[in-house]
């Protein structure tokens, strides 16, 4: 699991695991992770996290946000990346390299037989593979999926649904991203009062699964998530 260690002054304050989908950072107590400074806005960022991935946001704070030195408004965090707000830092410690670093290890495994062997070493092969331990079954991989603008000046628009996260709605209005994972494709609430609706019902702040079909409205735009074959 994902977590921020919190710091000021390279003096070590909190450590927070990443254990909600949305977790949100500011002054005021309502937030998740609350820095009582006036130099923190009262909402001042939110953090969305969907399996391994984290997504933070800066929801138009006063200071801004710094990723590594840098203002953001979004950014897709990265293993030791250092946010800072004010005084405070936030270190992004993620533990999905070492798995990371096994897929790529499993795949030079699977893609080395049989690379420039001449036909008789191939038969070699063959013959003794029975003794080579098999690779693990490659994963699911889920179907391209697009969708379509229903309403607005860009009705009948497509979208295809390519990046492993892609963001929808308008800023400091709503806003929303859809995740491609494996086994499917799943629309989170990033920013805004108001969530998602999908089919005509309102989300939460869960991840949601999206199915063909379903209808989905985000600031006023209607679109249809669909599969393609």
């Amino acid at each position: 699991m994902a977590k921020l260690i919190l710091s000021m002054d390279g003096l070590v304050l909190k450590e927070i695991p990443l254990n909600k989908e949305r977790i949100t950072i500011g002054r005021k107590p309502h937030n998740d992770i609350q820095i009582d400074n006036l130099a923190i806005s009262g909402e001042h960022a939110a953090i969305v996290t969907i399996l391994n991935d984290s997504f933070l946001e800066d929801m138009n704070s006063t200071n801004g946000t710094l990723v590594n030195g840098q203002a953001i408004k979004k950014h897709f965090l990265r293993n030791m990346d250092v946010v800072e707000l004010g005084k405070y830092k936030l270190k992004y410690m993620s533990d999905v390299s070492a798995g990371t670093a096994q897929a790529d290890t499993e795949k030079t495994m699977i893609l080395r037989p049989g690379v420039n062997r001449s036909p008789e070493q191939k038969r070699s092969f063959t013959d003794t593979q029975s003794h080579v331990p098999k690779p693990p079954p490659a994963p699911v991989v889920s179907p391209s999926a697009a969708i379509q603008l229903l309403n607005g000046g860009n009705a009948g628009k497509e979208l295809e649904l390519t990046k492993t996260l892609t963001t929808l709605g308008k800023p400091g209005l709503q806003v929303a991203v859809i995740a491609k994972r494996p086994h499917g494709y799943f629309i989170t609430h990033v920013e805004g009062a108001q969530f998602p609706v999908v089919n005509g019902e309102s989300l939460d702040a869960q991840a949601h699964l999206l199915k063909d079909h379903d209808v989905i409205e985000i600031a006023g735009i209607k679109m249809e998530f669909f599969l393609k074959a």
